[in-house]
């Protein structure tokens, strides 16, 4: 099953266009990294993706309910009901963590679940406690985001999105801050367990570990998508040789 549809998709800031209708599928299970050089429209295509910015045009659809509807050449958005039941199924972490600096690590995790799911209390605190140990911080559940690293703030980040039980999750560079390697742990164990994931990442050496499929975007297109084996190794693209080149690689 596609957990997530995105047919010609297009978005234009005044008159520069940055999504030139692009469509992306992405199965129950799978690991999709889109890579690419700065500027190429990736981050907007995930913020089209989770309703931080609006398509101009294109279809939208989650787990087979079709959210966006495309209607002459302009993309017809539902009532913010219909946009909050839909994002339900996704969480994102952001490449600057978003955090409540006033908030403890473990109250960071459990607001959401709690007020917004209305879940039991003592269940989404025992469940908060098992992210923390997945991701390694299981000794700073009373800590505040200002005493914690770049690192460890982003793998909060990653346990307060898991304890919302989403089907996927959404990655904006998640390797931007310090510790690359303690998240990169944490990712590629959610990528054992199944987790269907889609991340915007640089790190090529990531993208070609634990993806089932890449996809690299230039200039506002899907220039290139298949297995690691096929994007990263053997690109036949040669705007993907070039990329990837530069990157010594």
């Amino acid at each position: 099953m596609n957990i997530l549809e995105m047919n010609h998709i297009k978005k234009k800031f005044d008159e520069k266009t940055v999504l030139k209708d692009i469509s992306l599928s992405v199965k129950e299970g799978e690991v999709v990294s889109i890579i690419g050089p700065s500027g190429s429209g990736k981050s907007t295509l995930l913020r089209c993706a989770t309703f931080l910015e609006r398509a101009d045009d294109g279809d939208i659809s989650y787990c087979g309910e079709e959210v966006v509807k495309s209607q002459t050449g302009i993309a017809i958005y539902p009532e913010k009901k219909i946009i909050r039941e839909a994002q339900q199924n996704f969480g994102l972490v952001f490449q600057n963590f978003n955090l409540f600096p006033h908030y403890s690590v473990l109250k960071n995790i459990t607001d959401a679940p709690i007020c917004n799911q209305k879940r039991a209390k003592d269940e989404v605190f025992k469940e908060a406690r098992e992210l923390l140990k997945k991701v390694g911080l299981e000794d700073k559940e009373n800590a505040y985001p200002c005493e914690l690293s770049g690192g460890q703030q982003q793998r909060v980040a990653i346990a307060r999105a898991l304890a919302l039980k989403p089907k996927m999750l959404f990655f904006d560079e998640p390797t931007s801050a310090l510790d690359p390697a303690g998240i990169l742990r944490v990712m590629k164990g959610l990528a054992e367990e199944k987790m269907t994931m889609v991340v915007v990442t640089h790190e090529i050496e990531f993208a070609k570990a634990v993806s089932d499929r890449v996809v690299f975007m230039d200039g506002g297109v899907i220039v290139e998508e298949g297995t690691p084996e096929e994007v990263i190794d053997a690109p036949k693209n040669q705007r993907t040789q070039e990329f990837l080149k530069k990157l010594g690689i």
